[in-house]
Order: C-alpha cells, then sequence, then structure tokens
C-alpha cells in the first residue's frame, strides 16, 4: 500500500546520510527502506496509542541493528552523524503521524549503535 501522509511523501529521509560518502549508498537505502515500511506499519495498523507505535518503531530499529554487520564490512558504521540522523527520521515520523507525546529515545530504545 502506498503511503498516504502528505508530510511524509514530501520528507528527505537520511538527508545527513546521502550526503556523507563514508555511509554507502545500498546501506542508507536499506535504512530509509526500514523507515518508509514503518510508516506504512502506522498507516495499515493505525496504532492507538504511543506503546503500540513503540512496538513498530523497536521492530525497525531491531533490523537497523542488523545492518552493522554490513557497515562494519563496508569500512563504515552507525555511529554519531548516522545515530542522529536516524533518530529524527524516527521522530519525524512520529510527530507526522499526530505521535506528538513520544519520546525521542524510546521511539529507538532497542538500538545498539
Amino acid at each position: 500500500m502506498p503511503i498516504q501522509n502528505s508530510k511524509i511523501l514530501q520528507y528527505k529521509f537520511l538527508n545527513e546520510m546521502y550526503g556523507d560518502a563514508y555511509y554507502p549508498a545500498h546501506l542508507v537505502d536499506e535504512i530509509k527502506n526500514i523507515l518508509v515500511d514503518v510508516c506504512q506499519e502506522i498507516e495499515t495498523h493505525q496504532p492507538k496509542n504511543l506503546a503500540e507505535l513503540y512496538i513498530l518503531t523497536h521492530a525497525a530499529t531491531e533490523k537497523i541493528n542488523d545492518l552493522q554487520t554490513a557497515f562494519d564490512e563496508a569500512e563504515s558504521e552507525i555511529e554519531t552523524v548516522a545515530r542522529e540522523a536516524i533518530g529524527e527520521d524516527f521522530y519525524f515520523i512520529a510527530k507526522a503521524y499526530e505521535y506528538y507525546d513520544a519520546d525521542r529515545e524510546e521511539l529507538i530504545s532497542p538500538r545498539d549503535w
């Protein structure tokens, strides 16, 4: 199902990472796809509260965790700039879907990057 939220459709995910050659574009694409999948999950399941939203964002965060080896193999890593970019995009998603009280850190709490 295509995304319907106009804020999401206009947003440039992971802009800082795409602009830095340190991050392999194909791996940044994978993270972007995970973020887009979160948006589709939100639109499909319409979480009724933050606890339900966090279930979706935590699952996505775990998928990003799984990409760390691929980043290492590409002589890159999910470090400060990437961590901030990914965290900000999760927070943008929450706000775009009107979860204004979402906690920035809780959205990505299972992260190990």
